[in-house]
């Protein structure tokens, strides 16, 4: 789904001034990082690393474990079909289940290798052992946590009890920077051998552009993974660029505590504008739902009248087409979008 996703100003002919429909922190700052990619670009004269171990050795360091439990990637979404196909048996019936609404890549990553799909449980019937098809041996279960679009976080019992029902739970933890609830550790996830955390240095130092990436897991799982992977697949700028932000250690968000404030300023005012409805987030992303009108039809209006984006979300499987996605910017930022959309709100009909 490609296509259907969000950060598409190029769609306006530069109309787009004002970009909330990407989840990526909108305001890190990038200065160091140039500096230190122009005293570099001599490594576009060579061949990076077939695998790169040097940048997952630094990761394995920056966790307090083995190098043997990190494989780097090319963004998280290239972990994602990586996965996919390194636990596709060939012969064998295989199936997946999501926790839903979210990204739509593990739907289109199982579909590529021939997965068949599952029903999810609901949270209420985890204690009962209502699992149905998930049981068995070759079942992989996949969460967004926090969650794409809602923003919301999963408890890790939780996420433990699910896990103990399937072959292999991958768990997407790609906003863990942009939460300050308790997430899944990597030692928990190596220790406990069925699950796989996916890790993305794209949102954590805001740097889409460069697709950078990890996983840990047991070094048994990584093995399996690095077996299905393309050498060279990460390139040598994107792991000069690893090398140098982790090794400054500062996520893109420098006050997490405020974003995640200015965010809930930002839900409670879109959230009491009539006709809107806005989920409770525990990360600076919110997913909102229209009683009347369309999201393409907001994302229109907004994108010529205001020159301000957001995510039509009617394409994820399970949300229709009111429901859209907005994450948080400056407070003036946020103020202009929720005015923006009680002007479009007066004016719309059914």
């Amino acid at each position: 789904m490609i296509d259907g996703h969000g950060d598409d100003a190029y769609r306006y002919g530069g109309r787009i001034r004002t970009n909330f429909s990407s989840n990526i922190y909108y305001g890190a700052s990038h200065h160091g990082l140039k500096a230190h990619l122009a005293d570099r670009l001599d490594v576009m004269a060579a061949y990076p690393e077939p695998y790169p171990y040097t940048l997952g050795d630094m990761i394995a360091r920056h966790h307090g474990i083995s190098a043997d439990s990190v494989l780097v990637t090319s963004g998280a979404t290239d972990a994602i079909y990586l996965i996919a196909q390194a636990f596709r048996r060939n012969g064998e019936r295989a199936c997946y289940a999501v926790h839903r609404p979210t990204f739509s890549e593990y739907d289109d990553a199982c579909r590529m290798f021939g997965y068949v799909e599952a029903a999810f449980p609901d949270a209420k019937h985890t204690a009962c052992g209502l699992y149905g098809s998930m049981d068995g041996p070759n079942t992989m279960i996949w969460l967004c946590n926090p969650n794409n679009p809602t923003g919301e976080v999963l408890p890790t019992d939780y996420i433990m009890d699910i896990n103990r029902h399937a072959a292999i739970t991958v768990v997407d933890q790609s906003y863990e920077d942009y939460t300050l609830m308790p997430l899944l550790s990597p030692r928990e996830a190596i220790d406990n051998t069925r699950m796989i955390l996916i890790h993305s240095m794209t949102k954590t130092y805001a740097v889409p552009g460069l697709r950078l990436g990890y996983i840990t897991a047991a070094p048994d799982i990584i093995s399996r993974l690095r077996g299905c992977m393309r050498p060279w697949s990460v390139n040598a700028f994107a792991i000069e660029a690893g090398r140098y932000l982790l090794g400054t250690g500062q996520p893109a968000i420098p006050d997490l505590k405020g974003y995640l404030a200015d965010a809930e300023a930002l839900r409670q005012a879109l959230d009491c504008i009539p006709g809107i409805n806005v989920r409770p987030t525990s990360t600076g992303f919110m997913l909102a739902e229209m009683s009347r009108g369309t999201a393409s039809g907001l994302k229109d209006y907004l994108a010529m009248h205001h020159g301000m984006l957001i995510r039509d979300c009617s394409n994820i499987r399970g949300l229709s087409q009111r429901h859209f996605r907005v994450a948080a910017r400056s407070r003036e930022d946020n103020t202009a979008l929720a005015e923006a959309v009680r002007m479009y709100m007066d004016i719309s009909d059914d």
